[in-house]
Parts: C-alpha cells; sequence; structure tokens
C-alpha cells in the first residue's frame, strides 16, 4: 500500500512538473494554444478571484475600467498596473491582442483603481517591455523576462 502511495505522489509531481513546464514554455514561446486556455481560465477563474481585492489598499492588481468598442458595455478587468512620474504603465503578458487592450486604445481613455485609488488615464500607447523596464520593480522585471513579456501599455494620469 506504501508503494502504490509513493508511486501515486511521485506520478501526480510530475504532471504538476511538466503541466507547469509546458505554461512556461508556451507562455515564452507566444503559443496560441497555450495563451488561449491560459486566457480563458483566468477569465472565468483567475479574474473573478483576482476582483475580490483589486484595486483595494495592498492588493497587487488594479482594476481597469473600460467601455467595449463595440457593445459600450461597461467592463472591469484586473491588471497590475505600475505607477510612473505621470502616469501607470501595465504588462502585456498575452501581447495587445486581448479585449480590453483594444477597448482601451480604441476610447483613447480609461479608469484605473490602484491601491485605494481612481484615476482617470488617457494617451493610451503600446510600448516595448525593453524601453521601461527600469522603470518597474525588480520583481515585475523577474516576471516579465521569465515569459518574455514584449509589450506593454503606457498611460497618463488626467491632471
Amino acid at each position: 500500500m506504501r508503494k502504490l502511495c509513493s508511486t501515486v505522489v511521485k506520478v501526480a509531481v510530475g504532471v504538476i512538473v511538466l503541466v507547469a513546464l509546458m505554461f512556461l514554455v508556451g507562455m515564452r514561446r507566444k503559443s496560441p494554444l497555450v495563451q488561449d486556455r491560459v486566457r480563458r481560465f483566468n477569465k472565468k477563474v483567475g479574474n473573478p478571484k483576482q476582483m475580490q481585492t483589486a484595486g483595494q489598499p495592498g492588493a497587487w492588481t488594479s482594476v481597469v475600467r473600460h467601455v467595449g468598442r463595440a457593445s459600450g458595455t461597461a467592463y472591469e478587468t484586473p491588471v497590475e498596473a505600475h505607477a510612473t512620474d505621470d502616469g501607470l504603465l501595465i504588462s502585456l503578458p498575452y501581447g495587445p491582442v486581448t479585449d480590453w487592450v483594444k477597448n482601451v486604445l480604441a476610447a483613447g481613455r480609461a479608469t484605473i483603481v490602484r491601491d485605494g485609488e481612481t484615476f482617470e488615464v488617457d494617451c493610451p500607447e503600446l510600448m516595448p517591455v525593453s524601453t521601461v523596464m527600469d522603470r518597474l520593480p525588480k520583481r515585475e522585471q523577474i516576471v516579465l523576462r521569465l515569459f518574455d513579456v514584449r509589450e506593454c501599455l503606457q498611460v497618463r494620469r488626467v491632471r
């Protein structure tokens, strides 16, 4: 019985390691199959969980409020926004193809709730991560390199 339990544990650990490796490699290589599955999982499971605390003081995620470019529907999406001197930088692990990014670019503005503060932002601009890496926290730099994230969205605070 002990041998069976030990074998089951080893197989389970092996499967978890394999899935984690496939996730990392797939995200780094920008595999549409992996990115689409991760995006779907986050939309159904991760995002609703993150929205419970996103934007609140001390939370690591912020909320971007945007309007659908075709539907006109208001949406809220959890993101990781980092403050700069005149705005915010948001890394784009899936690139600029997500609906929320397209909505913000089309509208030219959004509202971001970060650490309990609400910011009206405009002038959204896609930026290569390499040009803004030094303006991001070290932990974020490590994650961006690990997953080979190439773009971020820069927005400016409306004064």
